[in-house]
């Protein structure tokens, strides 16, 4: 599949930078206390039923400045072709961002609910998307609201805020994203395919509701998503500790890896620390993962535990 028509075509160059020191892929609290309403910042504020916030919690208390957008229903998602959860063609998402105040010289900081791994991997899949959309001026703050209110005398805003809506123009960068066809030719090729879901679905024992055969892709290494946060919570591990486990899990640290899970969320989360926190800009995610994948017959699958 041509990955440009399958996310909507419409290519753009990228704007330059805002913030002259450039964006890390993670900010911390005293970051965000600084710079949040900062003319050139925008800060999302992507809580969701997933983690159980609403546009109601985020009226009620937010970052100040910050901008809310649901992750579930804000159309960051989509369903193609029966699958969920997949990216929406590249015209939607650049109406959706600058809809936001984003433009191409923003520089846009995510935070989510700061629970659990599941409620940050709603923040790294949105990251995901900017990333691909060629807006690499995008942040997390680290433990999301969560670390932020620890802190009972930090700042918190009521009411909505509205931006008055800017132009942001992509700039695919295809070597993020992994295709089905490019997981079919990973196998024996030197490809290290990653299973980012809970162990008990990667060995077969349950599946997603939408997923139409048990198991996983043939060759994968598991790595499950609540690994890579301190206590499954949401907050990245330390890189020295990710390393001891990515050599538990037999995971090599280097060279092309493709992460997936169910329908790209999880996998969003392996892919972060993978590229952005280990370095490994040989990472890509596959968006249809194993709900696309189980669905075509014709596929190998490997199921460990058969009940």
């Amino acid at each position: 599949m041509n990955i440009t028509k399958k996310i909507g075509g419409g290519l753009a160059l990228l704007g330059l930078c805002s913030i002259a020191w450039g964006a890390t892929p993670l900010v911390d609290v005293d970051w965000v206390k600084t710079n949040s309403c900062n003319a050139d910042v925008r800060v999302l504020d992507i809580r969701n039923p997933i983690d159980g916030g609403s546009k109601t919690d985020y009226m009620r208390a937010h970052i100040p400045c910050a901008v809310h957008t649901d992750y579930l229903k804000g159309g960051w998602r989509v369903e193609v072709d029966k699958i969920p959860g997949q990216l929406p063609p590249v015209d939607k998402l650049e109406k959706l961002i600058g809809d936001l105040g984003v433009d191409n010289k923003t520089h846009v900081v995510i935070y989510h609910a700061g629970k659990n791994a599941l409620d940050l991997g709603s923040a790294t899949r949105v990251y995901w998307t900017f990333k691909l959309l060629g807006h690499d001026n995008v942040s997390i703050l680290d433990g999301g609201l969560a670390a932020y209110t620890a802190d009972k005398k930090n700042t918190l805003e009521k009411g909505n805020n509205s931006p008055d809506p800017k132009t942001f123009k992509a700039a695919l960068n295809e070597a993020l994203l992994a295709t089905k066809a490019d997981v079919q030719q990973a196998s024996g090729n030197g490809v290290t395919l990653i299973d980012n879901r809970p162990t008990h679905q990667y060995r077969g024992i349950n599946r997603h509701p939408k997923s139409k055969r048990s198991g996983t892709i043939p060759q994968a290494q598991n790595l499950p998503e609540s690994w890579l946060t301190v206590n499954g919570g949401g907050k990245f591990r330390d890189v020295e500790t990710l390393k001891k486990l990515y050599q538990v899990a037999n995971v090599p640290t280097e060279g092309d890896a493709i992460n997936f899970c169910n329908t790209g969320h999880w996998a969003s989360l392996g892919w972060f620390v993978g590229s952005e926190l280990m370095g490994n800009k040989k990472s890509r995610l596959y968006d249809g993962s194993m709900v696309e994948w189980s669905a075509d017959e014709s596929l190998p699958m490997t199921e460990e535990i058969k009940l």
